[in-house]
């Protein structure tokens, strides 16, 4: 297994005290950095979308419950993969959860290689999340440089708009979309449709 680098870290929120600094303890005996909420609101106040990591939550908690802390992170596009750990074997509960974007279930009392195992695999997929969601952050950053007729006609190339089309569209010249196509090209720094294309569905369609 690869230790993770920092500034990867596993998010341990659970109300019982002995599961935290039990779990606290087999992750950092295995190089991780770790950080423990007794609270799914104190770890809310504490947690940075930008940060890498693993959400490691019980499900049943007094407060904000593992699955309500599941629905404001997604509310919020939190790029976090979520392990839940419960002791009830609910496999309806399971399913459900699992479609919502939950990673995986443990049950207690949970075996250390598994947990092992899981917890690697997540950190993988954490940092693929953070890099999209960095990228589509970067890509709204350079759309926001264009005009707002700019984008009408950046939507219409994306449609497979022709410039006649385009200028049809618009009530424009074919020579101003010409224009505003160079302009497009310029301040998004590509030279290619293709790559045009790229960051327009980037923008269409988010990362998370």
């Amino acid at each position: 297994m690869t230790t993770p680098q920092a500034p990867s870290t596993i998010f341990i929120v659970d109300d019982d005290e002995a599961v935290r600094d039990s779990l606290r303890w087999l992750l950092e005996a295995n190089g991780y950095r770790v950080r423990s909420f007794s609270g799914a609101e104190e770890f809310l106040n504490a947690y940075e979308p930008d940060q890498v990591g693993v959400l490691i939550a019980d499900v049943r908690m007094p407060g904000m419950s593992g699955l309500e802390l599941q629905e404001e992170l997604i509310a919020r596009r939190a790029p976090l993969p979520i392990v839940f750990i419960t002791g009830h074997g609910d496999v309806p509960m399971a399913v459900s959860t699992m479609k919502k974007g939950a990673v995986d279930f443990l049950e207690k009392p949970f075996n250390e290689t598994d947990l092992r195992t899981i917890v690697a695999r997540m950190l993988d997929q954490a940092t693929q999340r953070v890099s999209q969601a960095q990228a589509h952050k970067n890509h709204q950053a350079v759309l926001s440089r264009l005009t707002a007729r700019e984008q009408q006609v950046l939507e219409r190339i994306v449609a497979g708009r022709l410039n006649k089309q385009i200028a049809g569209d618009l009530n424009i010249s074919i020579k101003t979309v010409e224009a505003h196509r160079a302009n497009i090209m310029e301040k998004l720094e590509v030279t290619t449709v293709a790559d045009l294309m790229k960051i327009a569905l980037t923008k269409a369609e988010g990362v998370i």
